[in-house]
């Protein structure tokens, strides 16, 4: 019965959660796991019969083999995603699952760039190709508007307002806004529109309202964004692994360093909750002592 169940289960993820295949793969996987640690620890339990007992002590087995809390949290959301499904088909009348929480994840602090290494990543690109105007203009508008690759990636034409010093971006869950764009950004994107893009050979069809594009007319990918800035750090000779969020990172956290409201830097971010916009003020420790040290009776004269 488990195979009836889980081809179910596909089809209730594709067609009514509306899952990338990334993730209904993950998934699948997590509840195969479960109905493989349930026919040799518990011989004869059906579906229909799974507890919480049974669950925690995959869980607990998963835990033994070291595996991150990141992990473990993704094997029981794919699991109770699983029961909910259950539930729905009423094959089961309860969620063993209900009372279960996931492991507590460590909020990792994202990497950022200092002005000075951002400065040497734009001085590092060759400026004599066409393929470098164009990436000198995406790299100054991901950290001018602080933009998501996917957003970069996908800017528009006729979504350029950039007399009026703003960009309208399509950010998660589709939902539009206007961001703010500084006057380097903006020269750069009419330098790449004036000499590269409006000489390109060949723009594809359903390609020519897209802003950035590769050398076959088309848009770029995320892969290619994060190729050409992995290229740039090598060979500027920076230490640390550089993407396409780190540019998305440093420009909020310089923004919070510089004393800006964290509402507008939510708005400018797309954040949905304002507690994801607070991990910036925990970044530079050193920034903080800065201020005590500069305001604090205590740490003044010490």
């Amino acid at each position: 019965m488990w195979q009836a169940y889980l081809k179910g289960f596909k089809a209730y993820l594709q067609l009514e959660r509306s899952m990338s295949e990334n993730t209904i793969e993950a998934y699948l996987h997590d509840v195969a796991m479960l109905r493989d640690h349930v026919t040799d620890a518990y011989p004869g339990i059906g579906v229909e019969g799974l507890q919480q007992e049974h669950v925690q002590s995959l869980m607990a087995m998963i835990y033994e083999l070291d595996l991150s809390a990141a992990t473990q949290s993704r094997v029981l959301s794919g699991i109770k995603s699983f029961f909910r499904y259950l539930l729905l088909e009423e094959v089961i009348k309860r969620d063993p699952t209900e009372l279960m929480d996931s492991p507590k994840l460590k909020r990792s602090l994202p990497h950022v760039l200092s002005l000075a290494e951002i400065d040497t990543l734009l001085a590092a690109i060759d400026h004599s190709k066409p393929e470098g105007v164009r990436n000198h203009a995406m790299l100054e508008t991901m950290y001018s508007c602080g933009l998501r690759v996917s957003e970069l990636i996908s800017i528009r034409l006729s979504n350029l307002f950039l007399e009026a010093g703003f960009v309208k971006v399509l950010g998660k869950g589709d939902k539009e806004r206007l961001v703010p764009i500084g006057a380097a950004a903006v020269k750069h994107i009419n330098l790449y529109k004036d000499h590269v893009r409006n000489h390109m050979p060949v723009i594809k069809k359903g390609n020519e309202d897209i802003l950035f594009l590769n050398r076959r007319g088309t848009s770029l990918s995320r892969v290619m964004v994060f190729m050409i800035l992995k290229e740039l750090s090598e060979k500027t000779g920076l230490k640390q692994s550089i993407h396409p969020h780190t540019l998305r990172h440093s420009f909020a956290t310089h923004l919070v360093e510089g004393g800006a409201d964290l509402r507008a830097v939510q708005e400018m971010m797309g954040h949905k909750s304002i507690t994801t916009t607070e991990i910036y003020t925990h970044l530079d420790r050193g920034y903080l002592r800065q201020t005590l040290e500069q305001y604090h009776p205590r740490f003044k004269g010490k």
